[in-house]
C-alpha cells in the first residue's frame, strides 16, 4: 500500500469505515520529535468486489511496512488512489512535515511523487522488520520504536521551523496566498520556497491549496446542504467556480456531486478502530 493520509483527505470516510479499520499509534517521546503517529491499516475483501480508496494526501512523508517490502513514500501531490483486494494490512509512520529530511540526507521534493525502497535510508534492517511483521503483527508501534530509535538523526532546528509553518498553513485553511505568508513569516517568497523544497517536498502553494481543498472536502463530507457560495468565500476563493474547478481538478468530481454521493453512503455499523479514520 502506498501512503494513505489518515484523518482529512480520506475521501467518502463513511464507505471507507465499511471497507477498512484503521489505528493510530503513538511513538515513544524521543520518536515523537519527528514522527506524528505511526498507523496501521486492515482490510479484508475476501469473496467481496475490490475496493478503490481515494486519499487527497498531505504534505508528510510516509515509511510504510507491507508486503513484498518497505519502502518510503514522499508527499504525493496528486489523487492517491489505492485498490484494496484480498486480504492485507500496512504499518507506516507518518514523519512530521520536514521531519525526514535529516534522515534522507537530501532535500525531500527528490521523492515527492515517487516511493523508494526504504532501505535506501534505514538499510537492510527495514526489510527485516517487514518481514517479521508480517510474520508476527503483534505490538507493532514498540517494534517500530525499537528500530527507529537507535536511527534518529541529530534535532534540526530549521525542520522544526519548517513544521511550525505547514501547522500554520492547516491551520487556517483562509489562508491562500503565498506572499501572505511569506510577509507574516518575514521571508521572502523565493526563501519559503526553497524552504519547503528542501524540508516539505511540495511548494507552499501546493500546501496552501491543499488545505483548503480537505476543509472542503471535509465539509461535503457530512452529507448536509453544503453552500458552495459561502464555503468558496469562507476559503479564500474569488468565487464558488474557482471552487468547484479546484476540487474537481484535485479529487475527480464537482464538490456537488461529491456531497451528493456522501449523502448516498451511510455505514450500519462502524468497526472497531475505523474512529481512527479521522483523528483528532
Amino acid at each position: 500500500m502506498d501512503s494513505p493520509d489518515l484523518g482529512r483527505g480520506v475521501l467518502h470516510p463513511a464507505r471507507a469505515a465499511e471497507v477498512i479499520t484503521v489505528d493510530r499509534l503513538e511513538p515513544a517521546p524521543a520518536v515523537a520529535r519527528f514522527v506524528e503517529f505511526y498507523w496501521l491499516v486492515r482490510w479484508d475483501r475476501r469473496g467481496l468486489p475490490p475496493h478503490e480508496q481515494k486519499v487527497l494526501a498531505h504534505p508528510n512523508v510516509h515509511l510504510v511496512f507491507e508486503a513484498p517490502q518497505a519502502r518510503v513514500h514522499g508527499v504525493d501531490r496528486s489523487l492517491f488512489v489505492r485498490r484494496l483486494e484480498g486480504a492485507g494490512f500496512a504499518l507506516g509512520v507518518k514523519f512530521r512535515p520536514g521531519a525526514f529530511r535529516p534522515f534522507a540526507g537530501h532535500p525531500v521534493a527528490a521523492i515527492a511523487d515517487r516511493a523508494v525502497p526504504a532501505a535506501e535510508y534505514f538499510g537492510p534492517g527495514a526489510d527485516r522488520l517487514n518481514e517479521q511483521l508480517h510474520r508476527s503483527p503483534e505490538g507493532p508501534a514498540a517494534r517500530v520504536d525499537a528500530f527507529l530509535l537507535p536511527r534518529l538523526p541529530a534535532p534540526d532546528p530549521l525542520a522544526e521551523e519548517v513544521a511550525a509553518m505547514v501547522e500554520r498553513i492547516t491551520g487556517t485553511p483562509d489562508l491562500c496566498r503565498v506572499d501572505d505568508l511569506a510577509r507574516e513569516l518575514g521571508l521572502t517568497v523565493r526563501r519559503l520556497q526553497r524552504l519547503f523544497a528542501e524540508y516539505v517536498g511540495a511548494s507552499p502553494k501546493w500546501v496552501l491549496r491543499r488545505a483548503r481543498l480537505h476543509e472542503a472536502a471535509e465539509r461535503a463530507d457530512t452529507g448536509g446542504g453544503l453552500d458552495l457560495a459561502a464555503l468558496a468565500a469562507e476559503l479564500g476563493y474569488a468565487d464558488q467556480a474557482h471552487l468547484t474547478r479546484d476540487f474537481t481538478a484535485a479529487v475527480g468530481t464537482s464538490p456537488a456531486r461529491y456531497a451528493g454521493a456522501a449523502r448516498r453512503v451511510r455505514p450500519a455499523v462502524t468497526p472497531p478502530g475505523s474512529a481512527a479514520v479521522r483523528p483528532a
